[in-house]
Formats: C-alpha cells, structure tokens, sequence
C-alpha cells in the first residue's frame, strides 16, 4: 500500500502558494512507528544529522516526522537537479497524515516527485532507505517534464469576490454596477458564466475555471468573479493576481471537508484571495467580522473595510493606516478617507436590496459592493445608479431574498425564496420574513439541508427553523443529498427542531411541494418562506401558476411599513 493517499495539481494560488503548487497528502504511519535507529538514519540521509526522531508513535515522532518530509522532498528535488524549492508541510486531524505542498514549474515532473517522495516514505520500515532516497531522485531526474502552469494573467480589472455568505450578491451587484456604467461585463458564480447580463453557461464556475472562462468571453471588458473555498482548496485559483478583493464574511459552512475543520482554518482559505490582490489595488474586508478583518495582515495592496458601525475600532484603524472605509452614517451609504468629510453616496432606503434598511446581510453587502465599485474606478454616480437599481427579484438576484405576493382564499400571503444554506443564511432569512411580518400573522418556514453539512450543523438549522418559525415543514433536496439518504436528513433536521420544543414536523419530497403544502396552510398576511437550493426556476413556476407576482422595491417597501405599523 502507498503512502501517497491523495495527489492535486492546483492551477494557481493556493492556501499553499500564491502560485501553481502540487499538493500531496502522505500516511506517515511507517516512519511514525519505524525504529528509533532507521528513523535516524533517514535524517542522516536526507541531511538532519542531529535529529532527534523521539521514539515511535510518540508525538515527539510526530514532530520529526513533519520536519523529516519537508527536508526529504528538498533533498529529492536538490539530487535530482532543482537547487531551491519552497516547502510547506502541515499536519491534519489524522495524526498520520500530513499534507506537503510545493510550487511546480513542469506538471509531469512534479507529480513524479510526490510519487518519489511516497516511495521513500514506503521503505522506511525496511533497512534499505539510504538507498531509497538516491532511487527516488533518480526517478523524478529521469521523467518528463510535462506542461508549464496555465494560470491566467489578467488584462482587464479583475474584482474577485470570496465568503461564506453574500458573495453571489455581491458579485452580481458590482457587476450591475460596473454595467451601469457602460462596462461589457463578463462573471462567474455557483450559477454559471454570464456575459453583459445573460447566461451563457450554466454551472457551478466558483472555481478556477470560471475565472478562465470569463476572461476568454469575447469582448469583455471588466470581470467579476465568485470565488469558493472548494474551487481553492482542490485547484487553486485561475489568475495569476485581481485589482479588487471582496471578503463578505467567514461563518461555518463546508466544515470537516477537505481538511478544513474550524472556522480559522476557513478564514486562511479565504485570505488567498486578498492575499493576491495587485500592491495597486484594494482588498475590500468586513471589519465587522474579526476573521476578516484580521487578513488586513496578509495582503499587499491597499485596505478598504466596511462595516455597520462608522465608530468601529476597525474603521479607525483602517483610516489611521491610510485606508478607506465604508459605513452607515445617519441612514446613508457614507465613503470615510483620511482627513476629508464623510460623502454620502445613498440612502439605504433608496438602495432596494437592503430592502428599505430590513436585511442586515444585504446592507453589508451593499456596503461591499459600493467600496468594490469605488476601488475598481468605476464612477460616483454610476455606483450610485448601480445601488438604486439593484433589485432583489428573479432577474438581478434569483434565488437570494426574492419577495412574491401570492393569492390566497381572503387575501394575499408574502413567499420569500432565498438559498438560506447554511446558520447564518438561516438566520437572515428568518429576520427579513419577520421584517414583513404584521401583528397577528404568522412565520411558515421550508426548511432544507444539503447532505456534505455535518450533523452538528444540520441539527442546528432544524433549531433556528424551530425557534424562529411558527409552522415548519421539510422541503427535500434530492439533487444535494451528496452521500446521504432522504432518511438521515430527515431525522437531524427533526432532532434539532425537537431540541426547541417543535414536533411532528412534515416532510415534502421536493422544495415546491413543500411550498404548495406552506402556502395552503396560509392566511392572508402570513409570510411563508423557503429554503430553496435545488428546484429554483421550478418555484418560480408554481408562483407564478398560482397567480404569484414578485414584489417591486414599491410593494416591498410598503410591506415594510406595514410590519413596523
């Protein structure tokens, strides 16, 4: 059995590298259980006269061993011709597996190297080691070289958006924002590759293939790309660099994959993305989320934060260094500079996706978007155009807090569609349809979970549903159940809501037939939402066969009003 368990070409930066980086995932179970003596004479071999190797399955070994596998892939590679290369080893929650990574120049060989690496690591239980090093150099000096990177650099201004929640909106507004401005847009997302407002192929292109993509549409002329954990972490990112950054937040989502399982482990995947942002450019951060605030040590171009609060510590820290900030004074969008007066850009009841000031999430990410547009160049007033004319409805934000007014037997009910995957994504649905909410009606919730969430976190999301909801049922997503049964979902989801006093909850094969079920519990002024993530144009479909408009900014905000009366 190899010692090489896993194997990854990343295209471009990398958690590793801000280049492209092979990344190798090796069993160290043989030199962590080897001989005191064969371990020491591995570090010998490869140059760690002194080591200290510590007795086996110890964690002084474990220690050893990551120091020993940074040098030994430094050794191979120096006999078999390459004087310099940078190393990065780390362990993982399995104390037997450790990841090395190193940047490559020439695929083929590169590969070969990790292959070498693991072959020497396959020999340190026998006698022969000494020996397996030179066969291992020897191996990766004869092979071939293969292809150079392909990673893209940029000829256009490049805005790269990345976070847990909020980026696919935030993306889509700063590229309305940049065609307000007469801008030929070009963007990708979890969605798909658009060009200038149409889709031109559907798909997940959150990864580094939708940058490549969206830089090769023809005549594009500003880009703005989506950037998720999963596209860095299994390929690395396609450019070589972006002008603007956009860090919307850092909650949990994804944890226990790819070996990413704590929330800092997730924040130091998303820096890579302001960590490339060109020394001329700006990375725009969330200074209301410690995480990201805190990349502001990692990046090498200019900070621009945003935040609710134009008193946090993060807005004066940012301008004491010469930065920018973005904020809310008096109800107003407000850009802060150094030395100068605030300027008010906008009201935020004035900017529909904050929808009249209710979504705290999507004040935020009209604050991103605002600071993005005004750190690309683009213009004052087309920023200011761009934020008046953003709606959250089907066409400039489908899927994300999308409001319908629906008919029903003596009136009418709110249905509000939003991915909503994950707690905080929850929650912020929970506070809009509250929002809308008159006295005396009530909160019908859908609720959905995608089957790669941990257990812990699909049982939380049937907690918020329960506590936040006065009707709650299950909406499944068949095409997301991702190596779990209808069954197992089924039941966190119905444990959490247990945990919170909420029984018997119903389940619904499907997310429209769990709105149909919602919606014909409803009375008039009831607000019925729903967790959609698989069957969006489907919804959209069943709302509008039911005699369902979406809201305008008008109707919302009326909506709004009413709640607050």
């Amino acid at each position: 059995m190899t010692s090489l368990t896993e194997l990854r070409v990343l295209e471009g930066p990398n958690l590793y590298f801000p280049r492209a980086a092979i990344k190798a995932t090796l069993d160290i179970e043989g030199l962590a259980s080897a001989p005191t003596a064969t371990a020491e004479r591995l570090a010998r071999r490869i140059g760690l006269a002194g080591a200290r190797p510590g007795e086996p399955d110890t964690g002084f070994r474990q220690r050893f061993a990551l120091r020993a596998v940074a040098r030994l892939v430094r050794e191979i590679a120096r006999e078999s011709g390459t004087v310099r290369l940078a190393v990065r080893v780390r362990p993982t929650s399995d104390p037997h597996l450790v990841v090395v990574a190193y940047p490559w120049r020439h695929r083929e060989r590169a590969q070969e190297m990790a292959r070498a690496v693991a072959d020497v690591l396959d020999a340190v239980p026998g006698e022969d080691v000494e020996w397996a090093v030179g066969r291992a150099a020897e191996r990766v000096a004869a092979s071939a070289e293969g292809e150079r990177p392909h990673t893209i650099r940029p000829t256009i201004p490049v805005v790269a958006v990345t976070g847990t929640n909020g980026k696919t909106t935030t993306s889509r507004m700063i590229a309305h924002i940049a065609r307000t401005g007469g801008k030929v847009v070009g963007w990708s997302n979890t969605d798909g590759i658009y060009l200038d407002g149409k889709l031109v192929e559907a798909g997940d292109y959150s990864g580094p293939s939708g940058a490549g993509r969206v830089l090769g549409l023809p005549g594009v002329q500003f880009a703005v790309t989506e950037t998720a954990r999963g596209g860095i972490l299994l390929k690395g990112i396609g450019l070589t660099r972006n002008d603007v950054s956009v860090v919307t937040n850092v909650s949990a989502d994804h944890l226990g994959l790819q070996g990413i399982d704590t929330l800092d482990q997730l924040a130091e995947v998303k820096a890579v993305v302001p960590r490339i942002t060109r020394r001329g450019g700006w990375a725009v951060l969330n200074g209301d989320d410690p995480r990201v605030f805190a990349m502001r040590s990692v990046i090498h171009c200019r900070p621009w934060v945003f935040s609710r609060d134009p008193s946090s510590p993060a807005v004066r820290e940012t301008l004491d260094a010469g930065g920018r900030a973005t904020t809310v004074i008096d109800g107003w969008v407000a850009v802060l500079r150094p030395g100068a007066d605030a300027d008010p850009l906008v009201e935020l009841v004035d900017v529909p996706m904050t929808l009249a000031g209710l979504s705290r999430f999507n004040v935020e990410n009209t604050l991103a978007a605002a600071s993005a547009g005004l750190a690309a160049g683009i213009a004052r007033a087309t920023v200011v155009e761009g934020l008046r004319s953003f709606r959250p409805d089907p066409e400039h934000n489908p899927g994300r807090m999308n409001f319908f007014t629906v008919p029903v037997d003596g009136g009418e009910v709110c249905v509000v569609i939003d991915l909503a995957h994950n707690e905080a994504g929850l929650e912020a649905l929970l506070e809009v349809m509250s929002g809308v909410r008159r006295a005396g009606t009530r909160l019908l919730l859908g609720l959905g979970a995608v089957g790669d969430r941990t257990d812990e976190l699909i049982g939380r999301l049937g907690e918020i549903g329960g506590m936040g909801a006065d009707v709650v049922a299950i909406g499944h997503k068949q095409h997301y159940l991702r190596g779990r049964s209808v069954e197992e979902l089924e039941t966190l989801l119905r444990e959490g809501a247990e945990r919170v006093g909420v029984h018997d909850v119903p389940a619904y094969p499907t997310e429209v037939e769990c709105l149909a079920a919602l919606v014909a519990q409803a009375g008039p002024g009831d607000v019925v939402g729903l967790m959609c993530h698989a069957e969006r144009q489907q919804v959209y479909d069943w709302i509008a066969a039911h005699g369902g408009t979406a809201d305008t900014p008008e109707q919302l905000g009326a909506k709004v009003r009413a709640a607050r009366a």
